[in-house]
């Protein structure tokens, strides 16, 4: 996932605006529409480093992509259908335009039509990958999105007290439980909660995924211990960082000056502390919802939740290139994402990076 946090660095690089012609916009929208279109270039550069590794790459592509027990006959069907005997310009821009405007395949006497985004087909189901991507993305998207309200919660309360706290009994304790969370495997973290909770006390089911439209209520039950094993994990890294950013914060010279003035000790944290050390962790929960949306793989497999992490695995395995082509593009998407959106609310927090 670090490529792609790297990649995330275009969206603010000076050139890149002066082509734009956005250095002329001010305030708030211009830095919005600015971030819009580092996003989309962003987008078109993991596109062609996605294509370029996973296509254009020593061995018999089209092989690989049909699979080990494809006849010579769909082997060369399956390199005319990628284009694997153009110029590599023009097999980019087919593999662009399934992207954005569809394309058809042809699966024996008939032909199938992928619609826009049009990620490729499985030759190992004979699926479409935006399908099969879309049919395991609620079950992911349900898995990171509670586990994120959790370990926001756990992790920035239990920085805010250790920093509140500083040099007490409190702050010791706290800062063993997170170095512990730190330092404990997830599947470690979620075996012992199953054990305990599912097993010895009862006092949940042991999970098993249930659509939010189809029972709301045992959504939420069956992916309760899910959210906790990812969140523990998670809100550990969230209470060191923002341990260390509101001790940074509470020693700046306006937090004295709250204080002098006999602003309460609540009031100095709550409203004016907190708020100035909100900034990195901003950033760090978009780097870890865009990496858990697929890296939350040993969560999936230990919980048997059928998401994105625990299909690219599946895919890997019978070397299913279309469709880990797809999730990485999906993965890579939602990293982009998240981090454009972390960067508003960056600038929401500190309006100082709106003139940046």
């Amino acid at each position: 996932m670090s490529g792609f946090r790297g990649l995330t660095k275009l969206t603010k690089l000076t050139g890149l605006a002066k082509l734009t012609g956005l250095t002329g916009l001010t305030g708030f929208t211009g830095f919005v529409l600015r971030r819009t279109v580092g996003v989309v270039v962003t987008l078109f550069a993991i596109s062609v480093i996605v294509y370029v590794v996973f296509y254009v790459t020593p061995g018999n592509v089209a092989q690989i992509t049909c699979g080990p027990r494809c006849s010579p006959a769909q082997v060369q069907q399956v390199a005319e259908q990628l284009h694997l005997n153009d110029p590599l310009y023009t097999r980019y821009w087919h593999f662009l335009q399934g992207l954005v405007a569809g394309q058809d395949y042809s699966t024996g006497a008939s032909v199938q039509h992928c619609s826009a985004p049009c990620l490729g087909l499985s030759y190992q189901s004979d699926q479409q990958v935006t399908e099969l991507i879309l049919a395991k993305l609620p079950v992911s998207l349900s898995l990171v999105l509670g586990a994120m309200v959790l370990w926001l919660i756990l992790g920035v309360g239990t920085g805010v007290l250790s920093a509140w706290r500083r040099g007490r009994l409190t702050e010791r304790l706290l800062t063993g439980v997170t170095l512990a969370g730190v330092a404990t495997p997830v599947f470690v973290i979620g075996l012992v909660l199953m054990i305990v909770v599912c097993g010895q006390l009862q006092l949940l089911p042991f999970p098993q995924y249930v659509a939010f439209t189809d029972d709301p209520e045992q959504w939420a039950w069956n992916l309760l211990l899910p959210w906790l094993s990812l969140a523990l994990i998670e809100a550990a890294a969230f209470a060191r960082l923002t341990r260390a950013s509101m001790l940074e914060t509470l020693a700046e010279d306006h937090i004295r000056t709250f204080r002098a003035y006999g602003v309460g000790e609540r009031s100095v944290i709550g409203r004016h502390a907190l708020r100035g050390a909100l900034a990195p962790v901003i950033a760090l929960n978009a780097n870890n919802f865009g990496g858990a949306v697929g890296g939350a793989v040993l969560t999936e497999t230990l919980f048997g939740l059928p998401g994105i992490g625990q299909e690219l695995v599946h895919a890997v395995n019978v070397v299913d290139l279309p469709v880990v082509v797809g999730m990485v593009l999906v993965i890579g998407f939602f990293v982009v994402v998240a981090n454009a959106v972390a960067d508003v609310l960056y600038a929401v927090a500190d309006r100082r990076v709106v003139l940046a």
